[in-house]
C-alpha cells in the first residue's frame, strides 16, 4: 500500500534558532499522538543537522530542498547529496518549479540530481506541474509526462519506486489560486496511468502522489478524499506549526 504523505517545504524562511523553533513545537504537537501519515518537513540546508538532533526523526522525516547534479569538487556553493545525507536527512525535494524557473534546471540536471539521491539513499520527492500558460493551451498532460519521462523514466523499476512524486499546479503556488479536486484528480490519475504504462500497474498503485499548489487546512480534507492524491507538499501552510499539523490531521 502507497504511504499518505504531509510534506512541509519552508523554502527559503526562517532563521536557524526560528527554524529550530517550529520543528521543535511540531515535534511536540506530534509527541502524544500517531499521525495517520508519515511526516517530513523541509528546512533549508543550514538547519538540517541541528533540526535532526533535536527531534524525533522516527515520527518527523527531514528533507533537503535540493541537492547537486555534481558528486563533489570546485563547486562553490553547492551542497551535494552525501552532504544531506551526512546530516541525518533522508529525503531530498527535486524539480521544484521554483528550481526549474529561477535557476534553469532542466530533465537533464535533474535526472543526475535523482541518480545521486538515489545513490545516497536519499529519497526524491519529486515534482512536476505546468505554468498557467501551457494549463489554459490544454497541453498540460504532455508537460508532466515530458517532465516525468525526462529525468525518472531512466529507472530500474526497483529505483522508481523508491520516488515520491509532487503534482504542483505552476500557477497554483503562492497564489492563492488552488486546483480545483476534480482537476487534482485528473492529473493524478493521469500520472498513475503514465507510470503503470512504463512499470507496471503494482508499481504505479504504490506510488504516493502528492498535491502541492496552495494547500491549507481549509482545502485539504477535500484535496486527500481523491483516490489518487496521497497527501501535500506544503508550502506557507507548513511555516505554522499549527496549520501544518491541521493539514495533517487531515488523514
Amino acid at each position: 500500500m502507497r504511504k499518505n504523505i504531509v510534506a512541509g517545504n519552508w523554502k527559503m524562511n526562517k532563521t536557524l534558532p526560528e527554524g529550530l523553533a517550529l520543528a521543535t513545537e511540531l515535534d511536540k504537537m506530534l509527541s502524544g499522538c500517531q499521525p495517520k501519515c508519515e511526516v517530513i518537513i523541509a528546512p533549508p540546508f543550514i538547519h538540517l543537522a541541528s533540526i535532526t538532533a533535536t527531534i524525533d526523526t522516527k515520527k518527523i522525516g527531514v528533507s533537503a530542498q535540493n541537492c547537486a547534479d555534481k558528486e563533489s569538487g570546485a563547486y562553490t556553493g553547492e551542497v551535494s547529496a552525501a552532504m544531506v545525507k551526512s546530516t541525518g536527512a533522508n529525503y531530498v525535494i527535486l524539480g521544484h518549479s521554483e528550481r526549474r524557473t529561477y535557476y534553469g534546471e532542466t530533465p537533464a540536471i535533474l535526472k543526475e540530481k535523482v541518480n545521486l539521491a538515489l545513490k545516497n539513499e536519499l529519497t526524491p520527492i519529486f515534482c512536476i506541474g505546468e505554468v498557467l500558460a501551457e494549463r489554459e493551451s490544454g497541453i498540460y498532460f504532455d508537460v508532466v509526462k515530458s517532465q516525468i519521462e525526462g529525468s525518472l523514466f531512466h529507472l530500474s523499476a526497483e529505483d522508481f519506486s523508491k520516488i515520491i512524486l509532487a503534482y504542483e499546479p505552476v500557477w497554483a503556488i503562492g497564489t492563492g489560486k488552488t486546483a480545483t479536486p476534480q482537476q487534482a484528480q485528473e492529473m493524478h490519475a493521469f500520472i498513475r496511468k503514465t507510470i503503470t504504462e512504463k512499470y507496471g500497474k503494482n508499481i504505479a498503485e504504490n506510488t504516493s502522489i502528492l498535491y502541492g499548489g496552495s494547500c491549507n487546512p481549509a482545502n485539504a480534507k477535500e484535496l486527500f478524499a481523491n483516490e489518487d492524491v496521497d497527501g501535500g507538499l506544503i508550502g506557507g501552510a507548513s511555516l505554522k506549526a499549527a496549520d501544518f499539523k491541521a493539514i495533517i490531521d487531515t488523514f
